[in-house]
């Protein structure tokens, strides 16, 4: 069987790289394609995935741009993809594929595990053939994007449980970065500035940066997600902040740390998943799945810049282990 797979983002890297080897160890041809954006195609090379990069990069944070870019895209995987007659598609809050697919005939599979990102999951989820989503998420939420209940299989858990099953921190990222063992250890995600459903700016992000860099015992890892972020971090005088030359394992980073402090989704669930205490920064409306963390005090909902707890992390909690497998299944159910 011959399988598509699309990344446009940087945690699709992570949670594709178990699948792609689950399925070529079941004798399946896997191609990728890629787009430009954040550390996607360093990801891709350091995980040794063949991928061919499709399209444009990203629009940017304006609906026009956005809208002129998908449509290049859309074009641009077309072409690339009709000749080679793939038998399933699939992606993760990559909605141009399942649009790309239906054009084709392709039978393709949507997954998503944040439920207020509209305009893309509307499009994703009306154009696949399945929708693979956690049990979180209310099926009338999902009603609303026209994954209708037929349309969709749920999976238990988090999704980074899944990919992060079996996972064990490489300690080499800590000398990587020249990090002071004897420094409180803090990992920084910033916010998605260029996502549509992250319109608003967010001032408590700003504090807690300002915090954490004059603290002369902590060290924040900064991860921007563009260039420009990332030049915008330099140029701040906060000598506590490391902002990283490149991609690094951020994985193995944030089980190392004493405390993740992140404006966006899949950074504050891999800390849940790996036992780090965790403050979610996020501006955006709260979907179900970190509603639900912060409900059973999994995640904690940060207010106050303040009111960050900077020590040392005792024993990391067992994470729980969920079998890459199930998440595989449920994607090739596309085919029926």
């Amino acid at each position: 069987m011959k399988v598509w797979v699309d990344m446009t983002n940087s945690p699709h890297v992570p949670f594709f790289r178990p699948l792609i080897r689950l399925l070529e160890e079941r004798g399946h041809d896997v191609r990728v394609s890629a787009r430009d954006f954040a550390q996607t195609l360093e990801l891709l090379e350091a995980a040794g995935i063949g991928h061919d990069v499709i399209g444009p990069p990203h629009g940017g944070a304006g609906t026009a741009g956005k809208i002129h870019a998908m449509g290049l895209r859309l074009r641009a995987l077309r072409t690339w993809a009709r000749p080679q007659r793939f038998d399933v598609a699939l992606s993760h809050a990559s909605h141009e594929l399942p649009l790309a697919a239906r054009s084709l005939g392709v039978p393709s599979s949507y997954a998503y595990d944040y439920e207020f990102a509209r305009a893309q999951h509307t499009l994703g989820s009306r154009a696949a053939t399945r929708v693979v989503a956690p049990d979180a998420i209310p099926q009338e939420r999902l009603d609303r994007l026209g994954a209708t209940a037929a349309k969709v299989r749920r999976y238990p858990g988090l999704k980074e449980e899944y990919y992060l099953s079996g996972f064990s921190p490489d300690t080499a990222v800590l000398s990587e970065l020249d990090l002071d063992p004897s420094r409180v250890l803090v990992v920084v995600r910033t916010p998605p500035e260029v996502s549509l459903y992250h319109r608003h700016g967010n001032p408590l992000f700003a504090r807690v940066l300002e915090r954490l860099g004059n603290d002369p015992t902590v060290q924040a890892v900064v991860l921007p997600r563009t260039p420009a972020q990332r030049d915008g971090l330099r140029e701040a005088v906060l000598p506590s902040l490391v902002v990283p030359e490149h991609a690094i394992d951020a994985q193995s980073l944030i089980a190392l740390a004493d405390l993740v402090v992140s404006a966006g989704g899949t950074m504050n669930r891999e800390a849940v998943a790996l036992g780090t205490p965790v403050w979610t920064t996020f501006a955006g409306k709260l979907g179900s799945v970190d509603e639900a963390l912060i409900a059973q005090g999994r995640l904690a909902e940060l207010t106050d810049a303040g009111a960050l707890v900077l020590a040392k992390k005792t024993a990391a909690p067992a994470g729980t282990l969920r079998n890459p497998e199930l998440m595989l299944d449920l994607l090739l159910s596309a085919l029926g």
